[in-house]
Formats: structure tokens, sequence, C-alpha cells
């Protein structure tokens, strides 16, 4: 596994990383972003989904409030943000988490990656329904591409229409994708005091004590033995997926383009795929694969066509 460049842990120091050292940044967050899917997909075998999350969510609190507390980041969250804070945890941390991991049980990791980054495509038409930005001709060509693709998705071959665990698992997965969207909609309408990376310690701590109470009230109390192949995967999610991965993916922000972490970031899928391929033994189908391409051609054609 491939661990980050020494980096100081603090996003407000961009110039302390070497052009070098963002770009293994970056790579850092993909390959860890696209292991995520295939580690949860693991840790399902002995967790249900909302434990799950809420483990990996508080782990991942665990590590970033005494982290930023040593680098001198760690504050209060202004009331100014207190909504931004509530709708990333409720949103992106509980509702895209929890359903995406519940769909996992349901559909194979490698379609659950591809229908879950179909999120920028509802981006675009949120933001100028929500937002009233303006919706450029090559952003509109992009939803329509990849919409085109999710729709291949849902080829009456890919889908087993007579199955109702298949139709729920998907149908998870899909709102998962619409939740994602919301949060990052009211993310770019927000005017941040504090920075993102100060915000996500409280973000996690409220995710954590929203699912341990779904949890417990949908699934009852934890599993009394985790095995240990579980454990690593849930430690993967807390530790490396989560947060280290958004604090890599912070100081990623702050030094390249607005427009080319997200478009970097399409790699993650596709790596997603290949992974779960070899790890999972799920196989390559071909139409997931032209579909996840052209899914992400129109994400990319729209992002391009955003500035």
């Amino acid at each position: 596994m491939t661990t980050p460049p020494s980096v100081t842990l603090s996003a407000d120091e961009p110039s302390a990383a070497s052009n070098a050292s963002i770009i293994g940044l970056f790579a850092f967050v993909v390959v860890a972003w696209s292991l995520n899917w295939v580690v949860m997909k693991m840790a399902l075998q002995d967790v249900t989904p909302l434990w799950a999350v809420a483990i990996r969510t508080g782990l991942a609190a665990l590590v970033l409030f005494p982290s930023l507390s040593a680098a001198g980041q760690l504050r209060l969250p202004p009331r100014g943000d207190l909504p931004v804070i509530l709708v990333i945890a409720l949103f992106h941390m509980v509702a895209f988490a929890s359903l995406m991991t519940a769909g996992l049980v349901f559909v194979p990791a490698s379609r659950a990656i591809v229908l879950g980054y179909t999120t920028p495509l509802w981006v675009a038409p949120a933001a100028f329904l929500f937002l009233g930005e303006r919706v450029t001709v090559r952003q509109a060509a992009g939803v329509a591409v990849g919409i085109a693709g999710l729709l291949l998705l849902f080829w009456p071959d890919s889908v087993a229409w007579s199955s109702r665990t298949a139709l729920l698992g998907n149908g998870l997965v899909v709102l998962a994708a619409l939740c994602w969207s919301v949060s990052i909609v009211y993310t770019r309408a927000h005017r941040w005091v504090a920075t993102p990376l100060q915000l996500m310690p409280w973000q996690c701590l409220l995710a954590t004590v929203a699912l341990v109470i779904l949890a417990l009230a949908l699934e009852g109390t934890p599993p009394s033995r985790i095995g240990t192949l579980a454990l690593l995967a849930l430690a993967y999610n807390g530790f490396i997926g989560t947060a280290l991965g958004f604090w890599a993916m912070t100081v990623v922000n702050r030094r390249v383009p607005a427009t080319t972490a997200p478009l970097g970031v399409l790699v993650t899928p596709v790596l997603g795929i290949g992974l779960s391929a070899i790890i999972l033994a799920e196989g390559l189908d071909p139409l997931l694969i032209v579909s996840a391409l052209t899914i992400l051609f129109g994400i990319a054609l729209g992002a391009k066509g955003g500035g």
C-alpha cells in the first residue's frame, strides 16, 4: 500500500509541499479511495452496514482530533460554519455512506463504484435549480452523455429486473449519489469561516453520533465479535480511506487548479473496477466498463465546460 509523502498536517501552508509531493498525495488519494469500496465490501461479511459506517467514521474522528490538535489546527467550529457541518455530516457522511454501504450488500463493488461516481452528473442541474448557476452548453452535453452511460448500466441484460434485492441495491446506490450531490451543492454556496480540514473532525463526530443512533434503532446492538479481516477493513476505511484521504485531498485542492482535481479523481472508479476484479474476483463486465467510460467522459466534458 502506498503511503503519503511526509507533509505538514496543515491545509493552510500549501507552499510546504513540493510539486512531487502533491503528485504523490494525489496518487495516494486515488488508490486509497479506490480501495475503500473493495475493503468495505469485505467488512460487510461480518458487520452490518450502519455499524460498519459508524465504526469507520468514529475511527476517523479518533485520528483527526489529536492530529489537528498536534498541528495547531483544532478549533471549535465558528457559528457561521455550523450549517455546513450539519449538511456534510448528514448528507455525505451519514446518508451517502450508509446508503452506499447498504447497496454494497446487494450489488458488486465494481458496479457500486460506477453508480456512486455519477454524483457530478446531478450537481450541475441542482446548482442551476437551487443556486441559479448558469449551465453551459458543454455542461449540458456532459450531463446528457453521462446519463446515457448510466442508462447502459440498466440495460435489460445488465440488471436482474426480476430480483428485488438487485433493484434495491442499485436504487440505494443511486440515491446515495443524489445525497452526495446535495452536500456538494450546499458547500459551493457556503461562505467558509474555518477551513474544510478544521471542520472535518466535528463533521465526523456528529456523523458518528447520528450513525450510532441509527444503527441501534435499525440494526440493534453492535456485533460482539468481528473477524480479523473485517477489523482490518474498517481500520483501513477509518484511518487511511477517510482521515488521511480527506486530508490529502484538502492539500491537493489548495495546490492544483479547480478543474484539475475533480478530473484527476475520475481515475478512482476505473482503478476501483480493476481492484474489485482482482481482489474480490468479480470479473470484468464489458458493459460495465463501457458504461463507466461513458459516464466519466460525460463528467470530464461537463467539468471542462464549467470554467
